[in-house]
C-alpha cells in the first residue's frame, strides 16, 4: 500500500496531464445519472449542530464587500443571503483576520481594512448579527473564517505606507516582492493573536454565527506558524511547529465551551517538493522551504488538533508559491482532491479518531466538484463526508436547490477562468463572477430588473457569442420581440474554438448550457433563431427594429511583417476550430502569449504531440490573467519542453522557417517563473532591475506559424446602423466595444437585457 507522500506525489504528478486517465473527463460533465441525489441531501451532526446536508460553500474571500470599520454591509448580507436561499447547507465567510496591529499586511492607513472585521468594537457586531439571522431563515448554517493574518502573502505596501516589515513565523521572502524580508512573531505578538482569536470566536458566538473556522492552509499566517517550512524557530514557545495551531484551538474552546463547532482548513501538504524538484534548491526564495510538513505529519497534527477541539475539517495541497494548486483553474481536472480527503478518512478511521464530542470526525472534500454527479458519487462512496463548493455558487447561488429538483441542466456552470472570484481581488475588486452578472452586486441587482418590459420591443442582436446569447434569451424572457443572428452554423462565437482543448471542459459545459438556454427561449419566449446570417445595417433598418444590438465581436490581427500571407500561417482560433489544418505539421511556431497562444500550445504539445514555440513581445506571458491559471499552464508548458521566448518578436516568415528578433539581454526575466507572481500595473516594484536591450535575430524552423497575436474590436457594423438611423436604438455589446473576456460580455449583455 504506497504511504501518503507516496499518494500525494502521484497525484501532484498527474496534475498536467489528468485527462488522460480513462473516466476523467467524462466526470466533469454535468449529468445527472445518480439522481434522485439522496447522499448530497441527507443531514450531518457538527458537534452538537445539524446541518440539513452535505453542501458547504467555500470561504471566498470578502475583500471589499464591508464598510470600511470592518462592518458587513447590504452588499455582503445580501451575497450570503442569496446562497442561504439557493439551498447550500453550511455557508462560511471568507478571510476575517484577528491579528490587525500586528501583521501590518491586514490593515490600511487611518485603521481602515479591505477585509471585514469582528475584532474592533460592538459598532461592527451588527452585520455579523444580521449576516448569521437572514441564513438561518433559510436553514442554511453559517461559520466565521478567522485567520491569524496573512504574513508573507500579504501586501510588502506595508514597507512604503508605514514603513513596517510584513511578519512571519521566521525570516522568510515575501511572496510578491522575495527581495522584501519578513520578519519573525515575538512570542507576544503569537500568544496575543491567539488571544484575539478566542475573543473573535467569543464574539462570533454571541452573534449567532454557528462556529468558527480557523484558515490554516495554502501559506497564510496561521500555517506559517504551524509548518517546518515557514517555521525555522530554535527557541521559544512556538519552536513546536504544532504548538501555535493546538494553543489557539484550546483558547477558542476555552472560550466558547465544549458545543460551539470548530472547523480547520489545513492542507496535507504544500507540494512544494512535488512540484519544483530541484528547483527547490536553485531558485533563493524556494531554498529555505524544503523541509516542507509531509502528509504523515500532517495526520499527526490534525489528531493533534481533533483532541485541542477541532470538530471538522477541509483539507487540500498546496500554498502560494505554487498558487493553482490551493485556487484550482479551468485547466485542472475534476474532482481533483478527492484522493486527498480519502487519505484523511482513511486515516481517522484507522485510527478511530473521534471529537471531544464523541463523533467522528467529517472531512470536506475541495477542489473542482460543481458536477452533481461526480460530488453524489464522492460522498456514497465514503471518499469524504462533505462537498465544498466555492465558485460554483458564485456562478449559480441556486446550484444546490436545482440538484434537489433534478435540473442539473439549468445550472450555470463555473468555467473556472477565476477572473472575477480571485483576480478581481488582486486588481482592487471585490467578489464577482464572469458567468454571473448579479454576483457581489445582489444589494443593488435584487431580479426586480428581470421583471416583463413595461413595453414590448422589436430587438435584432447580431453576433451569437455568449454576450449576443445571454442578452438575446433575458430579453426574449422579458416579453420583448427578439431576433438573434449568427454568422456561423453553430451558436457560441470564441467560446467554441476555446473549448476545443481537454483542459477546456469547463467551457464545453458552459456552451452546452448557452445554448440550452437559447432553446428554451425559442420555445417558451418567442426568439427567433437566424444562424448562417450576417445582416447588413441596410438588412436591418428594413426589419423595422426597435433596437439593434451589435455583439459581433473581434478580428483577428495580422503582424505587418514580410511572409506574414504565406500558406503556412493560420490564425490560431482558426486551427482549434478545424484541428485537421494543423495535420502533418510537426514544428509549430505560435506568434502571441497571450492566453489564447499559450493555451493552444499547450494543446498542440500535450494531446498533439507537436514540438512547439511561442514568441511574445512583452516581457511576460499572459500579462492580466489570474495567477492561478497563468501559473499552472507556464509549469506545464514547460514540462512538456515548450520553448518560450519572451521580449521577442516576429520580424519574417519564409517556407520552413520563421525570423524572431529577441532581446537577449540578462536583464529580460524568466518567463517560467511561477513562484513570485506579476504584480497589477499601478504597483512599483522598487527590487526590480531596469530591463536594458540587446536584440539579436534568430532564425527557427517551422512547419507551421500561427497566430494568436491579439485581436480589435469588429465594430463596423455598430457604426454602420448608427451612420444609417437603423433603429431608434442601437447598442454595442462585448468584444466588438471593447476587448474583454466572458466576465465582461456576461456584465455588458445582463446590463443591456435588463435596460430595454
Amino acid at each position: 500500500m504506497p504511504t501518503s507522500t507516496e499518494r500525494v506525489a502521484a497525484l501532484v504528478a498527474s496534475v498536467g496531464t489528468w485527462y488522460e486517465k480513462p473516466g476523467c473527463l467524462a466526470a466533469g460533465k454535468m449529468t445527472k445519472d445518480l439522481y434522485p441525489y439522496t447522499s448530497m441531501f441527507s443531514p450531518i451532526k457538527v458537534n452538537r449542530l445539524s446541518i440539513k446536508n452535505r453542501l458547504v460553500m467555500a470561504p471566498m474571500g470578502n475583500i471589499s464587500m464591508a464598510e470600511e470599520s470592518g462592518r458587513p454591509n447590504t452588499k455582503m448580507i445580501e451575497y450570503f443571503t442569496a446562497r442561504a436561499r439557493g439551498g447550500v447547507g453550511l455557508i462560511t465567510s471568507g478571510l476575517v483576520p484577528v491579528s490587525h496591529g500586528v501583521d501590518p499586511t491586514v490593515t490600511e492607513l487611518g485603521s481602515l481594512s479591505y477585509f471585514p472585521r469582528i475584532d474592533r468594537s460592538r459598532t461592527v457586531f451588527a452585520g455579523w448579527r444580521d449576516i448569521a439571522e437572514r441564513c438561518h431563515a433559510h436553514g442554511a448554517r453559517f461559520f466565521i473564517q478567522l485567520t491569524p493574518g496573512l504574513g508573507r502573502v500579504g501586501s510588502p505596501e506595508c514597507l512604503l505606507n508605514k514603513t513596517k516589515l510584513p511578519v512571519s513565523a521566521s525570516w522568510n521572502p515575501n511572496f510578491y516582492m522575495p527581495a522584501l524580508p519578513c520578519r519573525p512573531l515575538t512570542d507576544a505578538q503569537a500568544r496575543r493573536i491567539i488571544k484575539n482569536a478566542g475573543q473573535a470566536a467569543a464574539d462570533s458566538k454571541a452573534a449567532t454565527i454557528d462556529g468558527v473556522y480557523l484558515h490554516g492552509h495554502e501559506g497564510y499566517l496561521l500555517e506559517q506558524m504551524t509548518n517546518p517550512a515557514f517555521n525555522r524557530r530554535k527557541l521559544g514557545a512556538f519552536a513546536d511547529w504544532k504548538a501555535f495551531g493546538v494553543k489557539m484551538v484550546e483558547e477558542i474552546r476555552r472560550r466558547t465551551g465544549p458545543d460551539f463547532p470548530i472547523m480547520y482548513r489545513i492542507d496535507l501538504s504544500l507540494a512544494l517538493n512535488d512540484t519544483y524538484g530541484k528547483r527547490m534548491d536553485a531558485v533563493a526564495s524556494l531554498k529555505k522551504f524544503k523541509n516542507e510538513r509531509t502528509p504523515e505529519q500532517t495526520l499527526a497534527y490534525m489528531e493533534a488538533l481533533v483532541k485541542s477541539g477541532v470538530d471538522l475539517f477541509d483539507v487540500d495541497l498546496g500554498c502560494y508559491d505554487n498558487w493553482w494548486l490551493p485556487h484550482p483553474p479551468s485547466s485542472m481536472g475534476p474532482g481533483c482532491y478527492l484522493e486527498v480527503s480519502k487519505i484523511v478518512k482513511e486515516h481517522f478511521a484507522a485510527k478511530k479518531i473521534l471529537s471531544n464530542a464523541g463523533l467522528p470526525v467529517p472531512v470536506v472534500a475541495v477542489g473542482k466538484l460543481g458536477y452533481p454527479d461526480l460530488s453524489e458519487r464522492a460522498l456514497r462512496s465514503g471518499d469524504c463526508d462533505m462537498v465544498m463548493l466555492g465558485r460554483p455558487l458564485l456562478a449559480d447561488p441556486e446550484w444546490p436547490n436545482k440538484a434537489y429538483s433534478g435540473r442539473v441542466e439549468d445550472i450555470v456552470p463555473c468555467i473556472g477562468d477565476q477572473e472575477g472570484c480571485i483576480n478581481e481581488f488582486v486588481e482592487g475588486g471585490h467578489p464577482q463572477c464572469a458567468v454571473n452578472a448579479r454576483t457581489g452586486f445582489e444589494d443593488i441587482l435584487d431580479g426586480s430588473e428581470l421583471a416583463p418590459a413595461a413595453a414590448a420591443r422589436k430587438v435584432a442582436i447580431v453576433g451569437g457569442g455568449p454576450g449576443g446569447m445571454q442578452c438575446a434569451v433575458i430579453a426574449a424572457a422579458r416579453g420583448h420581440d427578439v431576433t438573434l443572428f449568427e454568422a456561423r452554423p453553430e451558436l457560441g462565437g470564441m467560446l467554441v474554438p476555446g473549448s476545443k482543448p481537454a483542459i477546456k471542459f469547463d467551457i464545453v459545459n458552459y456552451l452546452a448550457h448557452l445554448r440550452h438556454r437559447v432553446d428554451q427561449a425559442v420555445k417558451d419566449n418567442g426568439l427567433e433563431l437566424r444562424l448562417g446570417a450576417s445582416p447588413s445595417a441596410t438588412e436591418l433598418k428594413s426589419g423595422g427594429y426597435d433596437v439593434i444590438v451589435a455583439a459581433t465581436g473581434s478580428k483577428q490581427v495580422r503582424p505587418p511583417v514580410p511572409g506574414i500571407d504565406s500558406p503556412n500561417v493560420r490564425l490560431a482560433v482558426d486551427v482549434l476550430r478545424d484541428p485537421s489544418l494543423a495535420d502533418g505539421a510537426k514544428k509549430v511556431v505560435i506568434v502571441g502569449g497571450g492566453v489564447v497562444g499559450c493555451e493552444t500550445a499547450y494543446w498542440l504539445a500535450h494531446e498533439l504531440g507537436k514540438d512547439v514555440t511561442v514568441v511574445e513581445m512583452l516581457p511576460a506571458f499572459m500579462k492580466g490573467v489570474c495567477t492561478a491559471n497563468r501559473g499552472w499552464l507556464l509549469h506545464y508548458l514547460e514540462e512538456r519542453g515548450v520553448a518560450m521566448y519572451n521580449c521577442s518578436r516576429l520580424t519574417d516568415v519564409k517556407p520552413g522557417a520563421v525570423t524572431v528578433r529577441r532581446n537577449v539581454s540578462k536583464t529580460v526575466p524568466d518567463p517560467l517563473v511561477t513562484w513570485t507572481p506579476l504584480l497589477p500595473e499601478n504597483i512599483e516594484n522598487p527590487f526590480a532591475p531596469k530591463l536594458r536591450s540587446d536584440e539579436r535575430d534568430e532564425v527557427l524552423s517551422c512547419d507551421l506559424v500561427l497566430l494568436a497575436a491579439g485581436a480589435r474590436p469588429d465594430d463596423s457594423l455598430y457604426h454602420d446602423c448608427v451612420a444609417a438611423g437603423a433603429a431608434p436604438d442601437i447598442r454595442n455589446l462585448g468584444d466588438s466595444f471593447a476587448l474583454g473576456r466572458v466576465l465582461e460580455a456576461t456584465r455588458a449583455a445582463y446590463a443591456v437585457a435588463t435596460a430595454l
